[in-house]
């Protein structure tokens, strides 16, 4: 992803204000951009860089913004860009690696206007609506919902109720989808690529915004929601043709210490066979909070082995935002 305005979609891509019976002028420049740099020791900097640039929008009469964690986790400098140019540095205010969601405080006076919060719950599939990135109008792209399902990322995550639209946005991060009623439904998150009998195309993943309201204030309060935290194990698998091997782990990670290795097939977590990736986290989780012992059975060449991994809690590995 890159923060370049040279580019445009289409003009038939993009929404048209007259036809929209609410303001995309205001909803266009509540989309800010989000541009942040991380420390090269910082654990997640290997995989996600150490600087990235996406999108947030306006949430609140404060100008809190609300983007996709991967943009701000661990971040020592942020900086928020308006539609007009207006640039003000941001405070991370809140990471919540469950569902994704992260929380930017813009520390001077942004001018935003705010977007309204609607629900994702009734959005079916088919169903159209508008993906804002920033940069206004030109960045802007009518979308239709692809698909409403599952979602397991092999970094430990798990929507339960993903949206999927097409056609896709080629700056995803952060990105917000816009109802035909002008309400804030979800954040973009990633890239996939999907298919059905015709074809295969790419499509965005968004976190349906009704995942904030039950941790906000948390958020606000703590930098990150106050429920007991899930055990993790800094362990990345990946379903490969109806097996679970390990792709990669988290180096001196409680999956690693325990003499798990890269290549290894995950069979049973504790005694209990797997049936891809989603299950796995959900027999994972299903043992106790962060810090349980997780009993995984492994499949290495034609030897079998019972290693107990002690689980950790993720937060904890990463750099914590400095407080304002």
């Amino acid at each position: 992803m890159t923060g370049s305005k040279n580019w445009t979609f289409p003009a038939a891509l993009q929404p048209r204000p007259e036809q929209l019976p609410f303001d995309l002028h205001s909803a266009l420049h509540s989309v800010v951009m989000v541009h942040s740099e991380i420390p090269e020791g910082a654990f997640t900097a290997p995989l996600l860089g150490t600087e990235r640039i996406g999108s947030g929008v306006v949430i609140g009469e404060d100008g809190m913004v609300l983007t996709i964690g991967y943009l701000i986790t661990e971040a020592r400098t942020v900086w928020l860009s308006t539609h007009n140019g207006r640039a003000v540095p941001g405070h991370v205010a809140g990471y919540d690696p469950t569902s994704g969601f992260g929380l930017v405080q813009p520390l001077g006076e942004l001018g935003a206007p705010v977007l309204e919060r609607g629900s994702a719950l009734g959005l079916e599939v088919g169903a159209s609506a508008i993906v804002i990135g920033h940069g206004g109008l030109a960045h802007s792209l009518n979308v239709h919902v692809t698909a409403r399902r599952e979602f397991a990322g092999h970094w430990e995550y798990l929507l339960e109720d993903a949206i999927f639209t097409a056609p896709a946005h080629p700056q995803w991060g952060g990105t917000a989808l816009v109802g035909t009623d002008g309400r804030l439904l979800g954040v973009g998150s990633l890239l996939v690529e999907e298919s059905n009998r015709d074809e295969t195309f790419d499509a965005n993943l968004f976190v349906p915004v009704d995942l904030l309201d039950p941790i906000l204030d948390d958020m606000l309060r703590a930098g990150r929601p106050l429920q007991t935290p899930r055990p993790w194990l800094g362990m990345y698998a990946t379903e490969q043709q109806g097996r679970l091997v390990v792709g990669a782990l988290t180096p001196d990670g409680p999956a690693h210490r325990a003499g798990v290795r890269v290549n290894d097939e995950v069979t049973a977590v504790a005694g209990h066979g797997v049936e891809g990736l989603a299950d796995m986290f959900r027999k994972v989780w299903s043992i106790g909070p962060a810090g349980a012992e997780i009993p995984l059975t492994l499949t290495r060449g034609e030897h079998t082995s019972l290693v107990r991994v002690h689980s950790a809690d993720r937060y904890d590995y990463l750099l914590k935002p400095r407080r304002h």
